[in-house]
């Protein structure tokens, strides 16, 4: 309170100064008289000081933080010297009936001149001993010289705790280019990129287009790429503007952003007749793509969400959340349970009685199912049948089972045991009122199992960063994406589908590992690659329908449609019941030969036609 008072007291006692001596000098310069003490002039000049000190009160200037003053305390200055010269005239016309315009004029520049300049000078000295301040900081070029781009370069300049100091712009917009905006050139377009890090001298680049697809971010970022300079992207601009991050929250630019996918447009209306006043029950409710399918759903105002996980520790993560998530009166329901345990899934069908079964509940892990492909069994494949058999009993609608691109001719246990599981609830469904469907699809960005955190926690332990194959190709799709497509493949089941998700174009490992190498700001030179051949059960190459099942049909422009092909399970099952007590080879080679019936060699297989 003391410091603002003083603060008062000073500003007011420089306008005093300010105001009288530009009315006594302007008067001397038009008027050269003598007699500049006359009642009628003492009278004008205090008018000018008490009306300056009303219109100063009125728009704030002695509570303005002059050191970041812009345009808009310019015109606030302004305002109160016109209006404050403004009542003196009329003063001195009341008085003498005649008003010295000429003077008024001089007297109105001299004032503003003099107070902008003082307040104004506060400005310069901050941003001179910041600029010395900041002579260190890194130089930085900023792509995208909109709104976003404008309002990342202010903050960057007025932030003290931030090391990145803006002194370039890029822009494709020719009207912008060559222009200075915060005194800060915009100095080409994205194509003159890597002449313009030289040329600068950049040592960090911002892109600050906040709403670039991601077919357009991959191509500014291989342009980044090319310079061999850190590349990071500006969060959400309305995440800046209201204050839930700031300019020290930059992001790196993660693989996912890189995709290189448009947005998903779901049919609202259809997930909505299926979901919204209904109990729908989720099995390995814990898991990655789980937890994002009851994210997914909850947005639909079930009136139920059954979660259903064998992990205590993950079902209670997610139930916490979806609380927070939550309106109106969402019941959230947790069930501790294990899908290999028949009677309790039967039980628990039968209580909650769902409209809706979203199984997502399996083994996942390649390497492990093939040490361990008796456990695959029991879970993959009877547990399916456990729970599908429990919600046909239960008259559920909709069954959706998440499955596998790696059930397409597999060559592991995993993948074999996801193929019986379809051809599990096929069969169902031509025995049930339940639709029976699986949807497909290929890895998932950010999973429990995903190779992306494998790389990062390798790059940050200095590496090397492993991949099997220089040629190992993978299908990604982030978590979101496959959980809102999954909704989207449920409310258009007919019963019977193998539903295929647009995975995009197929990406090489080893460029996944190059990129994530790039966006921790290293190079490939510091971080070795080592590559450590094909594990058991792997192929190079992934397929998403096979040759029997492949149609032209596309029921949404991101998802496909398999044909049905009919099989009779029973007989298989009651073989690999059999064998499943035995944990070993005799066990995988009958999965296999199950699942690929006409035997081929792995050339064949990865030259075959598949739907993309």
């Amino acid at each position: 309170m003391v410091s603002i008072q003083k603060r008062f007291y000073s500003l007011s006692l420089l306008d005093s100064l300010i105001v009288l001596c530009s009315f006594y000098s302007t008067l001397l310069l038009v008027f050269p008289i003598s007699q500049v003490f006359t009642t009628s002039l003492l009278v004008v000049a205090s008018a000018l000081v008490i009306s300056h000190y009303i219109f100063a009160h009125k728009y704030n200037l002695y509570k303005r933080a002059w050191e970041f003053a812009s345009t808009g305390e310019m015109i606030l200055i302004v305002k109160a010297v016109t209006y404050s010269v403004l009542t003196a005239a009329l003063l001195q016309f009341i008085m003498i009936q005649e008003i010295y315009l000429r003077l008024f004029v001089f007297i109105w520049m001299m004032q503003f001149f003099l107070i902008s300049g003082s307040r104004f000078s506060w400005r310069i000295l901050r941003d001179k001993q910041k600029e010395k301040k900041r002579l260190r900081d890194k130089r930085t070029l900023i792509i995208g010289a909109g709104s976003a781009g404008t309002l990342l370069a202010r903050q960057l300049n007025q932030s003290s705790e931030c090391d990145l100091k803006p002194v370039a712009f890029v822009d494709d917009d020719k009207q912008k280019q060559y222009l200075d905006i915060l005194c800060i050139p915009v100095v080409g377009g994205i194509d003159s990129l890597q002449q313009i890090v030289v040329q600068h001298k950049i040592e960090s680049i911002i892109i600050a287009i906040p709403s670039l697809n991601k077919i357009e971010l991959n191509r500014i970022y291989g342009e980044c790429k090319k310079t061999n300079v850190k590349t990071q992207m500006l969060p959400m601009i309305e995440d800046l503007v209201t204050g839930k991050v700031s300019v020290n929250d930059i992001q790196d630019v993660e693989v996912d952003d890189l995709l290189g996918r448009k947005p998903i447009n779901l049919d609202i209306q259809s997930i909505e007749s299926m979901v919204t006043n209904r109990v729908v029950l989720i099995t390995g409710a814990g898991g990655s793509i789980g937890s994002e399918i009851c994210r997914q759903v909850i947005q639909f105002s079930p009136s139920t969400i059954v979660l259903l996980g064998h992990g205590e520790n993950s079902i209670y993560s997610i139930e916490k959340e979806l609380k927070s998530l939550a309106e109106g009166d969402i019941k959230l329901i947790t069930e501790i349970a294990d899908i290999k345990d028949r009677d309790r899934m039967f039980s628990i069908m039968n209580i909650y009685n769902p409209g809706v079964v979203f199984h997502a509940a399996a083994h996942k892990h390649v390497p492990l199912m093939e040490k361990n492909p008796a456990e695959a069994v029991h879970n993959n494949i009877f547990g399916t049948k456990n729970v599908a058999e429990a919600a046909s009993s239960a008259g559920v609608e909709t069954f959706v089972m998440i499955s596998t691109d790696k059930a397409v001719n597999p060559t592991s246990v995993m993948g074999a045991t996801k193929r019986v599981a379809e051809m599990v609830i096929q069969e169902l469904n031509n025995e049930s009122i339940t639709r029976f469907v699986a949807v497909r699809f290929g890895n998932v960005l950010g999973s429990r199992g995903s190779v992306i955190p494998l790389f990062k926690e390798q790059v940050k332990k200095g590496g090397p960063v492993t991949v099997t194959h220089p040629e190992m190709q993978r299908y990604f799709m982030t978590i979101p994406e496959a959980s809102k497509l999954v909704l989207q493949a449920a409310a258009l089941a007919t019963g019977g589908e193998i539903f295929v998700l647009d995975m995009g174009k197929p990406v090489k490992i080893l460029d996944l590992a190059k990129n994530l190498i790039k966006l921790s700001g290293l190079t490939e030179n510091e971080i070795e690659i080592q590559f450590t051949g094909i594990r058991p059960g792997e192929k190079l190459y992934e397929e998403l329908l096979n040759e029997y099942e492949i149609q032209n049909e596309q029921i949404h422009p991101k998802i496909y449609v398999g044909s049905s092909i009919e099989v009779h399970t029973e007989e298989i099952l009651n073989n690999i019941h059999e064998l499943s007590s035995v944990n070993g080879e005799g066990l995988r080679e009958l999965l296999l030969s199950i699942t690929n019936p006409v035997q081929e060699d792995e050339n064949e297989k990865v030259n075959r036609t598949v739907l993309v």
